[in-house]
């Protein structure tokens, strides 16, 4: 599945970023048929997940970036997942994270956002960076605000209402 793919690692104290693994789609269709995926559309079945996995490696054949998997160092374990998509377009790159079951509360979307931030606005150039939020999402928009968006505006994602967050240039 990831074979004639590269891109880059990174890697945090508790965190290493990478891309999907076959064996990974376990734990994501697990997420995403959960009631906490009720924020991104969800829950849905295994075959749109996965073809949530797909749509990220072709961002990472065709564009260069996309969504990494966030990796626990210290157990090896999928925590989540971050990075960069484009649900409105070619114009308009989205950060978005996801934090898996028996890992939230413990500041790793804020590891792997800030990483996937920095990473995207220093080595990819990014400007005009949003992170679309569910309005009844309150953690994703404390989230946020720690890594320097502001709130821009109302907004719709696949005719579901969403809050607009704007990333500051430099603000990771």
């Amino acid at each position: 599945m990831t074979a004639a793919l590269a891109a880059p690692v990174l890697e945090t104290a508790r965190l290493t970023l990478r891309l999907p693994r076959p064996e990974d789609a376990a734990v994501v269709t697990a997420f995403y048929a959960s009631d906490r995926a009720r924020f991104i559309g969800g829950p849905v079945p295994a075959d749109t997940a996965l073809g949530y996995l797909d749509n990220s490696l072709r961002n990472w054949a065709s564009r260069g970036h996309g969504w990494w998997m966030i990796e626990d160092r210290a157990t090896g374990r999928v925590a989540g997942r971050c990075g960069i998509g484009y649900p409105w377009g070619p114009e308009t790159p989205e950060l978005g994270w996801q934090v898996y079951d028996g890992f939230e509360g413990r500041g790793l979307a804020h590891e792997a956002a800030g990483a996937a931030l920095a990473h995207a606005q220093g080595a990819w150039g990014l400007r005009g960076i949003v992170s679309l939020i569910h309005p009844d999402n309150a953690r994703s928009r404390r989230l946020a605000a720690r890594l320097g968006a502001r709130f821009d505006r109302l907004g719709e994602i696949e005719g579901d209402p969403c809050e607009v967050w704007l990333h500051r240039e430099g603000a990771a």
